[in-house]
């Protein structure tokens, strides 16, 4: 089955609100069985919400929308779908005695402009809202299902849970998606796709994509199939290739973010981490502590970002930073290893550079960040030059200072180096 989503609302046509609806609406048709083939965006307006319905109606097995179901002039979508298919509007008694009862329940008095939430199309389902007032509908045309979801998040996710996808499930036949994500830190998206190419352009029936994110690319293989088994040993064999491809760049078989790999590795290895950040303001350590349980493994950091304090803290000496500057290899090796002797940690991790916008020198340009490793020996060292704007710059600088742990445990011979199958 095919289908289309429609996200209806004016303020998703502005930078205040993102259509996130769609996001939640596409993975569980996917689970379903049922192909999500065009998205759009429209706006309040009768005659752009009418064309996108009647566009969807025209070519896909299932149409479903979310928003305009609300009590005002411009909540149209029932309205403008009730006349594209050529069905009245009538007032839904019991529907109207809910939202009144619901009312009730708040102490509030129902004003009349809420009872245009209980007008119903003729023939259609109602779909019981049970964290809100505005039902969803359900309605059939000549074949073709047209469903119409509420807005808000969790209006729309409980309705679709508890309402649609049982009837849902019973149309979609037995075709399921089948997927495999592997993720690379390390590598630019054109060396992954170099090598990876001559793999995945020899299998016609699985769709590959590569997409690339601040520090990481991310290879999504999906295919449409009913026979799991022989559809599951194809994935597999690509899944095997790939891997022997990019080797030890691949850190998850499994969609997980570096920071929960990394997770497992410091706890299978029975290891222990600290931070000493500059130019990151503590996002390492925040990342660190964003998995469950993380105080097993991680035992603090601090943001030294005056050079002061980076001697004060976490004991850079002063002659260090007067000779080689704030921003060189040598702090950060001092202080990784600073902050390693100050905890008592298996590891220590210290980054330093310039985030931007401002800061920079032609000798040390915006975007260079040096982050070192200290774990007994003598630092590990990565001097970077990061593109994009300050968030950015920060995000790369803990994505590799993650990836520079996990691949510690690979040459140590830890007991986990990351990737898992």
């Amino acid at each position: 089955m095919k289908a289309e989503i429609i996200a209806v609302g004016s303020e998703l046509l502005t930078p205040d609100r993102l259509d996130t609806n769609s996001l939640f609406l596409t993975a569980e048709l996917n689970k379903l069985g049922i192909e999500v083939t065009r998205k759009c965006v429209v706006g309040d307006k009768r005659e752009d919400v009418r064309e996108a319905f009647a566009h969807g109606l025209s070519r896909s097995d299932v149409t479903i929308s979310t928003g305009g179901l609300g009590p005002t002039e411009d909540d149209l979508t029932r309205e403008v779908v009730a006349d594209l298919l050529g069905r009245k509007l009538e007032s839904n008694l019991a529907v109207l005695h809910g939202i009144e009862q619901r009312f009730q329940k708040i102490g509030r008095k129902m004003v009349d402009i809420n009872a245009r939430q209980a007008m119903v199309p003729e023939g259609a389902t109602v779909l019981e809202n049970s964290r809100g007032t505005a039902p969803g509908l359900w309605m059939e045309s000549e074949g073709r299902v047209v469903i119409l979801l509420p807005g808000p998040p969790i209006e729309m996710q409980t309705m679709f849970a508890r309402q649609v996808a049982e009837r849902l499930v019973k149309r979609a036949g037995d075709v399921r998606q089948i997927t495999r994500e592997l993720r690379v830190a390390g590598m630019p998206e054109s060396d992954v796709d170099q090598r990876i190419a001559p793999i995945y352009t020899k299998y016609d029936g699985v769709n590959t994509t590569i997409l690339a994110a601040p520090g990481e690319i991310q290879i999504h293989l999906r295919a449409w199939s009913a026979d799991r088994a022989a559809t599951d040993k194809i994935l597999d064999e690509m899944v095997e290739r790939i891997t022997l491809a990019l080797g030890e760049n691949i850190f998850t078989h499994q969609a997980q973010t570096l920071e929960f790999v990394v997770a497992d590795a410091l706890t299978l290895n029975r290891a222990t981490i600290s931070t000493a950040e500059s130019c990151t303001g503590g996002l390492l350590a925040e990342r660190l502590t964003r998995v469950p349980g993380s105080s097993n493994y991680f035992l603090g950091g601090v943001v030294s970002y005056s050079n002061t304090l980076k001697s004060a803290w976490v004991d850079v000496p002063a002659a260090m930073i007067e000779s080689h500057g704030a921003v060189s290899a040598e702090v950060a090796q001092a202080l990784a290893d600073g902050i390693r002797r100050r905890t008592g940690s298996t590891l220590g991790i210290g980054i330093t550079g310039v985030a931007g916008p401002g800061g920079g020198t032609p000798e040390k340009p915006v975007g260079l960040v040096h982050i070192a490793l200290a774990g007994g020996k003598a630092p590990i060292e990565r001097g970077m030059n990061f593109p994009g704007d300050r968030d950015r710059v920060r995000w790369q600088a803990t994505q590799t200072a993650l990836d520079m742990l996990r691949r510690y445990f690979i040459y140590a011979g830890g007991k986990h180096s990351g990737a898992k199958s």
